[in-house]
């Protein structure tokens, strides 16, 4: 990927944490003079936001895992094209709340993961520069996503088990990607996390 802009992404199980510090990141960023793109995923494109609806909402066996993985994936693609490109093409610092390592662990979860990193290759083909792994309780992270009593709740719909694998996995891909992958403690005060991750980004930024 040959732009000029950071593409940071941030990932963890539902409830880690993950909105509060993607929104403090920007703000700390765009007071310091730099454009910056808030996006999320699924989502961050007209179309891709139609498609977050569909895959978000309703029982938590609406979609095979095979459907559910193809509309994950199209959704990314419309948001790539749309709005993360062009931004790294002006420059721009592009916060992306999930992006394909939450595929990875969530869609993958069913035998799938050959054929979700084998789509990834053919229609995405590429990784942020720096992602944000914002780690905690499972239980605990389960309880703040309940307590927002949202409709978007079709994963948190399938209980606590799955919080605890996809902990799991995203823990275990952060061993194979630390050059790329930064695991923060999602445990501590909000104000605590915001310091460190601001400093990474920092770092990177220089």
């Amino acid at each position: 990927m040959n732009r000029r802009g950071l593409f940071v992404s941030f990932e963890g199980i539902d409830g880690s944490g993950k909105s509060t510090q993607t929104r403090a990141l920007a703000d700390y960023l765009e007071n310091t003079g730099r454009e910056v793109v808030l996006t999320r995923e699924p989502g961050g494109s007209p179309g891709a936001e139609e498609i977050r609806a569909l895959v978000l909402q309703g029982e938590p066996d609406r979609w095979s895992a095979e459907t559910e993985l193809l509309l994950f994936t199209a959704a990314r693609r419309d948001h790539l094209e749309r709005v993360i490109w062009p931004a790294l093409d002006r420059g721009a610092v592009v916060i992306c709340d999930r992006f394909a390592d939450s595929t990875r662990m969530y869609q993958g979860r069913s035998g799938l993961r050959r054929k979700v990193d084998a789509l990834h290759d053919l229609m995405i083909g590429v990784e942020p520069d720096l992602t944000i792994l914002i780690d905690m309780d499972a239980r605990e992270a389960l309880s703040r996503a309940k307590s927002r009593a949202t409709a978007e709740e079709r994963f948190e719909d399938f209980g606590l088990q799955l919080q605890e694998r996809m902990r799991t996995g995203f823990l275990a891909l952060a061993q194979v990607h630390g050059n790329r992958i930064r695991v923060v403690d999602g445990s501590r005060a909000t104000a605590t996390v915001t310091a460190e991750i601001r400093d990474i980004v920092e770092a990177r930024l220089a």
